[in-house]
């Protein structure tokens, strides 16, 4: 169907084996569908198309047994806040984005620099944000299929310059959602201001005052970044702990040595030049589920794979 409509702009399919697969055919022919997934989801106007989401649509539903119906939906703001929405079982993360924002009385111009995200909230007062939404998938059905994880729905702003911050402070909505979550930040140490910077945003916050606020916190560092969970990394030896932080265009690491000192290293987007994730599952050194993602990396000319694991 996807040929029909959108002819050579859709890769070609990995070819079939007819006869009784080894495990490393196996292996092989998981890795080409993957590649090709990941292929076709390159083109936004194959992804946005009713095919497309439509056969996701159904797969999502029929993996998880779950039927067409109304049901109530939470999405949760940086301040702990919810708005609960009266949905469909079905309705895509694009659809329940809109509606909430909508309802929020957020312009419709501005609703692409926001995104839902599962996230977690721990008891020590950390927070772990497990993954961005896809728009083609289904909130309500994937939240029912990590009802283990006991993870939340909610939105964040979903850009990496803080300069475009500057883009949403005219609207009210949008100008309370990147205060909130800006508040978050600074309460979960996402954020590193120094004493007096700190000093100064307590004020801002007590006054209200949350555009000066925000024009402030664009200063600090590691704001508008993404902090991930403690990771391990191969770099620049193996086995080291590392606290991941992604925005502004760098992966930023600071990293634990095997001597107890501290390293910061970043890794620039503009110089890394393919990545790769995989699901490793349970290891002998540990019986939770590991990822793997590496990326190739140039370091003063010559190119290297860097690798982190995490746990999940």
């Amino acid at each position: 169907q996807l040929r029909q409509l959108f002819g050579s702009a859709v890769p070609a399919f990995p070819p079939k084996f007819y006869l009784a697969m080894t495990k490393s055919m196996a292996d092989e022919r998981r890795s080409q569908l993957e590649q090709y997934l990941q292929n076709v989801t390159l083109d936004s106007n194959i992804t946005n198309s009713d095919v497309f989401i439509g056969f996701f649509r159904k797969l999502q539903q029929d993996t998880f047994k779950i039927q067409t119906q109304r049901a109530f939906l939470d999405v949760y703001l940086a301040d702990g806040s919810n708005i609960r929405l009266d949905i469909q079982t079905s309705d895509t993360a694009e659809r329940i984005l809109e509606v909430t924002l909508c309802k929020m009385g957020l312009s419709r111009e501005l609703i692409k620099y926001f995104s839902l995200f599962f996230f977690q909230d721990h008891d020590d007062g950390a927070l772990s944000v497990v993954k961005k939404v896809a728009e083609f998938e289904l909130p309500y059905v994937s939240l029912q299929s990590m009802k283990e994880l006991h993870c939340k729905l909610g939105i964040r702003k979903w850009y990496m310059d803080p300069s475009l911050d500057t883009l949403l402070m005219d609207c009210r909505a949008s100008l309370n959602l990147l205060y909130m979550q800006a508040v978050q930040e600074v309460k979960r140490n996402w954020v590193k201001p120094t004493e007096g910077q700190m000093q100064e945003l307590e004020f801002l916050q007590k006054n209200a005052n949350k555009a000066k606020f925000l024009e402030l916190i664009r200063e600090m560092r590691f704001y508008g970044y993404i902090r991930l969970d403690p990771c391990i990394c191969d770099y620049p030896k193996e086995g080291c702990s590392a606290d991941i932080y992604v925005g502004n265009n760098e992966i930023n690491c600071c990293i634990k040595l095997p001597t107890n000192q501290t390293k910061e290293v970043s890794f620039k987007i503009n110089r890394l030049k393919s990545w790769q994730v995989t699901f490793l599952g349970a290891t002998k050194d540990s019986e939770e589920d590991t990822l793997e993602l590496r990326f190739e990396y140039n370091d003063s000319g010559i190119w290297q794979w860097i690798i982190l694991y995490t746990k999940q």
